[in-house]
């Protein structure tokens, strides 16, 4: 589990911070860790992204921002948080979908890191 908690404090997590959460279990983080990687509010956001439906939207990046705030996913958090705010409001545009882009490029990155330490 090392290898995995390692490479996310190089890509700048709070994987200490967020192991509180976790009981300081590495093993039910990284548990955690490969349930986030699937989950489907990524795939709702694009879909209601994609419909223009900001409403819908909101409610999955919201979830996302709880979710990567709990891992200590720091990188990711702050990226979700630019979708957030808007679609709080209400507010689509195009650069949402760009913005989700840059989301699911960092995603392969975890999805990598998941791989290369065994989960």
């Amino acid at each position: 589990m090392s290898a995995l908690l390692n490479e996310l404090r190089e890509r700048g997590c709070d994987v200490d911070g967020a192991l509180v959460r976790f009981l300081n279990k590495e093993d039910f983080y990284a548990k955690c860790f490969k349930k986030f990687l699937d989950d489907p509010a990524f795939a709702g956001l694009d879909a209601a992204l994609k419909e223009k439906n900001a409403d819908a939207a909101f409610r999955h990046a919201h979830t996302l921002k709880g979710l990567t705030a709990n891992m200590g996913l720091t990188p990711l958090h702050d990226l979700v948080v630019k979708i957030v705010e808007p679609l709080r409001a209400g507010l689509y545009s195009a650069e949402l979908l760009e913005l989700y882009g840059q989301i699911m490029k960092d995603m392969e990155n975890y999805r990598r890191i998941a791989a290369r330490s065994g989960l």
